[in-house]
C-alpha cells in the first residue's frame, strides 16, 4: 500500500461522498452483458452478493497494490496482492502475490517505500499476463481495501489500458470504517478549541487500537492480509453477526 500523509489520509475520508448507494447485484448483470473480455465478463456474471446478507456469510479477498505513486493517470501497479477470507478466517493457503512490470516510470521516490527495485522488476510479467488469473480470484467475493481510492482507481486504470474495459465493484474499506467508529475521530468542539487532532486512520495505527500485531509496511501481500485482520477485529468491536453487509460497504 503507498501510504498517503497522516493528513492527507484525514482530508480524504472526510471527502468521502455519502449520497444513495448503487444496486450493485443490478449493475452487476448490466455490465455482464456489455463487457467484451471473457475474464471481465465472467467477473460481472458471478454476481455480488445482496447489500442484506449478513456479514458472517460473505465471502471477501482483501486486496492490496503496491505502485509507482499515486496518480493513477501518471503512474502504474507494480506489485498485488490478495487473501481470501472471510469475518471469522484467514485463508492464507488461497493468498496470492505478483509483482508486475510497471507501464511507467519507476520513480526513486515509490522504490524507498516499497523497496521494488529495476532489478525486481527488469523480468517481472506484464500486468496483461495476470489480468485472467486476478479476476478470478475476485470474482464472486466482496472486496476489502484500506483506502479504496487506491485499489479501484488503479485497477479500472490497468484494465482500461490493456483491455479498453475499465472496472466497477463495491469494496469495505477498512479505512472508512475507522473514521466512522474511531471514538476520538468524532471530535468534540472542545477538542476542537483545544487543537487536539483526530486519530490516525492509516493502516498501521488502526491495527494498534485493536492490539493486532505490527508488521512489514508496504508489502502488497503483507499489507492485504493486514487489512484483512483489521476488518475481522472491527466486525468484532463494532458488529454483530447478523450485521447487514449494506452497513459495511462503501
Amino acid at each position: 500500500m503507498f501510504y498517503l500523509a497522516k493528513d492527507q489520509m484525514s482530508g480524504q475520508a472526510r471527502a468521502m461522498p455519502q449520497g444513495k448507494r448503487l444496486d450493485w447485484p443490478s449493475r452487476f448483470a448490466f455490465l455482464a452483458e456489455a463487457s467484451k473480455h471473457p475474464s471481465l465478463k465472467a467477473f460481472y456474471q458471478q454476481g455480488v452478493v445482496a447489500a442484506s446478507t449478513p456479514i458472517t456469510e460473505v465471502s471477501l479477498v482483501a486486496l492490496d497494490f503496491e505502485t509507482t505513486g499515486l496518480d493513477p493517470r501518471r503512474d502504474s501497479i507494480v506489485s498485488i496482492g490478495l487473501v481470501p477470507m472471510n469475518i471469522s478466517r484467514i485463508r492464507c493457503n488461497g493468498a496470492k502475490h505478483w509483482v508486475i512490470k510497471p507501464e511507467t516510470r519507476l520513480h526513486p521516490s515509490s522504490v524507498m517505500i516499497h523497496g521494488i527495485t529495476h532489478s525486481v522488476v527488469e523480468d517481472a510479467p506484464e500486468f496483461s499476463t495476470v489480468i485472467d488469473t486476478l479476476l478470478a480470484h475476485l470474482q464472486g467475493k466482496m472486496i476489502v481495501v484500506h483506502y479504496s481510492a487506491i485499489e479501484r482507481r488503479f485497477l479500472h486504470a490497468a484494465l482500461m489500458r490493456h483491455i479498453q474495459e475499465g472496472i466497477e465493484f463495491p469494496v469495505i474499506d477498512t479505512m472508512e470504517i475507522e473514521a466512522r467508529y474511531s471514538r476520538t475521530w468524532r471530535q468534540t468542539l472542545w477538542n476542537g478549541l483545544m487543537g487536539r487532532q483526530p486519530s490516525s486512520i492509516r493502516l498501521t495505527d488502526s491495527r494498534t487500537r485493536y492490539h493486532l500485531p505490527y508488521y512489514r509496511q508496504h508489502h502488497a501481500l503483507t499489507d492485504a492480509l493486514a487489512c484483512g485482520e483489521l476488518l475481522q477485529a472491527q466486525c468484532a468491536t463494532h458488529f454483530t453477526p447478523s450485521t447487514p453487509l449494506s452497513a459495511l460497504w462503501s
